[in-house]
């Protein structure tokens, strides 16, 4: 068994956003221990090593990550398919909009929005002509705060891993959690 750093600690409390106080008032330890543990001038008793990893695991587990909310059956358009394409998969979704990804990889986005403006011919058209920017994307792990900030300026936000696309996460995905 391999035992956490000072610098461990203090990094897994602040990727918690926990402060030191809402650490040991969890761990049932005095704050002035976890800045005194943390900074390295004391080594703490096992036990109390281990109420305060236990503290961080806890604390970790009611952490909403990425994978949580995800929608792993992510329906999306290719560039190169028709304006028609996207029009007719939002429409039988019921989506407003859909993720344009060329082999895993998110290229850009299409919304009714884009489609709206756009005359009878534009139909057959290639979307890449016609697509936004790419909705944000960010790793399984990303938390519901970050997903939530990302949420604000756009209307989704891809899931990816090793550059792949694996999901998708809309404001209806983060309402349907808590609700």
């Amino acid at each position: 068994m391999e035992l956490p750093t000072p610098a461990d600690l203090r990094q897994r409390r602040t990727e918690l956003g926990l402060t030191q106080s809402e650490l040991a008032e969890t761990a049932e330890v005095s704050q002035p221990l976890i800045a005194r543990i943390e900074g390295g001038d004391v080594d703490p008793r096992l036990s109390t090593l281990r109420r305060i990893v236990n503290a961080l695991e806890t604390a970790e587990s009611d952490v909403v990550r990425a994978e949580d909310l995800m929608n792993e059956a992510v329906v999306s358009v290719a560039p190169d398919d028709a304006v028609a394409e996207a029009a007719r998969k939002m429409e039988e979704e019921a989506y407003s909009q859909l993720a344009v990804i060329q082999d895993g990889i998110p290229v850009g986005s299409i919304s009714q929005s884009d489609l709206v403006h756009l005359d009878s011919e534009a139909r057959d058209e290639p979307i890449e002509g016609h697509m936004s920017e790419s909705f944000p994307t960010v790793s399984k792990d990303a938390t519901l705060d970050e997903i939530s900030n990302l949420l604000e300026h756009y209307k989704a936000v891809m899931i990816t891993e090793a550059g792949e696309t694996v999901g998708i996460i809309t404001e209806a995905d983060v309402a349907a959690r808590f609700s």
